[in-house]
């Protein structure tokens, strides 16, 4: 059995699980194989399992149906939009899944939003360069957080928001005035939530109907030293229109986790973009959740050979 590991970036994968117990061959690919079809195939197509990490490298039918000799693949996390699970259900394709814990994001969430209230991109550079204090922070207490999303991420987030003495409000298409109180905030309409936000932060699953469900309009209705917080997924925010709302002083900053294409070209404008704090989608990145990761995904092989396979990911 011949078993890829993919977009190992840190080149850590080796050391969080006991693969060498599958008795099979092992490669951990540390570079992310791009974004064309032909290199990805051509790298795979020996192999019998492959591991996603996450959302890392899609797995949609068309490259399935190149892969002949491919029979497992496990992805980390409970879920993975990047899968076409009934393309790999036609193929004879086991699709399995591990566990996942979702304390991390919302760290990182409050990471960021401390990171652009107190704007530490700058003044970690200021210090490490010499100077001193240039920048006024602003506090949190009183201002107003506003949750795009009240699932589990986004309530971790509230309730945080509401240790600080923040007034926390949240929108969804399907959240109830129940479900918001029962987090301890209030609901409030689409709109009120993007006009009186302080700082918005982006709390839902990528699909038909969030893609772009941050655009032009949503913007504007923010005002220019609102702080936009996204650790969910890129695509969720139309990134022409937020560049754009950056670049004519419509927002006051965005802090980002997340973008459309992941790595992030090194030519991107977000990266020039000084009202833009930005971290390589790290929300789930901790030794924690990579232990849980791996051993899970070196469980699901072991079972897979066994034919008794576990946590099998099911079509929707």
């Amino acid at each position: 059995m011949r078993i890829a590991v993919l977009d190992d970036y840190q080149g850590v994968a080796a050391g969080f699980a006991d693969w060498a117990s599958l008795d099979a061959e092992v490669a951990f690919f540390s570079e992310h194989l791009g974004h064309d079809d032909d290199a990805v195939v051509a790298a795979l197509e020996d192999f019998d399992v492959v591991v996603a990490m996450r959302e890392r490298t899609p797995l949609r039918a068309e490259r399935l149906e190149r892969l002949p000799k491919l029979r497992l693949i496990v992805s980390t996390g409970r879920r993975n939009a990047s899968i076409d699970l009934k393309a790999a259900a036609a193929r004879g394709i086991t699709v399995c899944c591990t566990g996942y814990v979702p304390a991390p994001a919302a760290e990182l969430t409050w990471a960021l939003i401390h990171a652009a209230t107190r704007r530490l991109d700058v003044e970690l550079g200021a210090i490490r360069s010499g100077g001193w204090q240039t920048t006024v922070g602003r506090g949190l207490e009183g201002r107003r957080l506003s949750v795009l999303g009240l699932g589990n991420l986004g309530s971790r987030v509230a309730r945080v928001g509401l240790a600080f003495g923040m007034d926390v409000v949240a929108w969804s298409q399907n959240l109830t005035d129940e479900h918001a109180a029962e987090v301890g905030v209030r609901r409030v309409e689409k709109d009120e939530l993007f006009r009186t936000a302080d700082i918005l932060t982006i709390h839902l699953v990528l699909s038909k109907r969030s893609r772009g469900l941050v655009g032009r309009d949503e913007l504007a209705l923010m005002r220019p030293d609102s702080i936009l917080v996204n650790t969910s997924r890129g695509p969720i925010v139309d990134e022409t229109a937020l560049l754009d709302a950056l670049a004519h002083d419509r927002l006051g900053l965005a802090a980002l986790d997340v973008f459309d294409v992941e790595p992030l070209p090194a030519d991107h404008p977000l990266r020039r973009e000084p009202r833009a704090i930005l971290t390589p989608h790290i929300g789930y990145v901790t030794q924690e959740q990579y232990e849980i990761f791996y051993k899970d995904a070196v469980e699901d092989i072991a079972a897979f050979a066994a034919g008794s396979p576990i946590r099998i990911m099911e079509l929707a």
